[in-house]
């Protein structure tokens, strides 16, 4: 869109409105695709099968220090040779940076346990986030909670049924089947590997989001550690 693009201009030293970087884009033919395709929902509840977290964040989601509060969730993309992957990203809330993220024809616990192994090496020193997520089997697994206590992590879960009290969660995996899978006929795990190793560089770095002022997860990370 023109805000995301008024951002990029701006960061080059271009001093423009946004109304005229919509006015230039207009003109140049350049328009938003919007997707609308359902993205479909994958759901790791099997009931009470361990221990549950009490739902620290409560729907508050309003942390501006990175590597205080993440979220995460598993969600499952069909490839195009009829079978399923299941993806399970890490995602800061302040910065909306992907930390980690694991993908596997399994949703079972290795796959979790590669997501926190990746996590724990973006991970600066000395931090004790909390992580948020569903009431998923796998976050009720005690080998999953004694891995975040490992990790100096505090858990936190949602409330049973309920997707708002993990909103960012739920929009990263949103964003990432809309601007990214959604547009591939992807047909095979290592072929799914490669894309979202794409898309999360391309997330991270170049990608500006409205809620970050115009800002990519990575300049808004660095300048805010920078000034603590």
């Amino acid at each position: 869109g023109y805000r995301p693009m008024w951002g990029a201009l701006r960061d080059e030293g271009f001093k423009l409105s946004l109304e005229t970087v919509r006015k230039l884009m207009r003109s140049l033919g350049i328009k938003t695709t919007i997707y609308h395709k359902n993205t479909g929902k994958y759901s790791s509840y099997k009931g009470n099968v361990g221990k549950k977290a009490p739902n620290i964040l409560n729907q508050t989601f309003d942390e501006t220090i990175p590597y205080k509060v993440l979220h995460t969730d598993v969600t499952e993309y069909k490839l195009t040779n009829g079978k399923k992957v299941y993806i399970s990203p890490v995602v800061d809330e302040a910065s909306l940076e992907i930390l980690a993220c694991a993908v596997s024809y399994s949703p079972e616990m290795k796959t979790i346990y590669n997501m926190l192994d990746e996590l724990a090496d973006h991970l600066p020193q000395g931090a004790t986030p909390i992580l948020h997520s569903d009431q998923g089997f796998q976050y009720q697994n005690p080998g999953y909670q004694a891995r975040l206590k490992k990790m100096n992590i505090i858990q936190s879960m949602s409330r049973k049924g309920n997707c708002h009290d993990n909103a960012p969660g739920e929009t990263i995996f949103n964003l990432m089947k809309r601007e990214k899978l959604n547009r591939f006929k992807i047909g095979s795990l290592e072929e799914m590997k490669e894309i979202l190793k794409d898309y999360i560089y391309w997330f991270n770095n170049v990608r500006r989001s409205n809620k970050l002022k115009y800002t990519t997860p990575v300049k808004y990370r660095n300048r805010v550690l920078s000034n603590l």
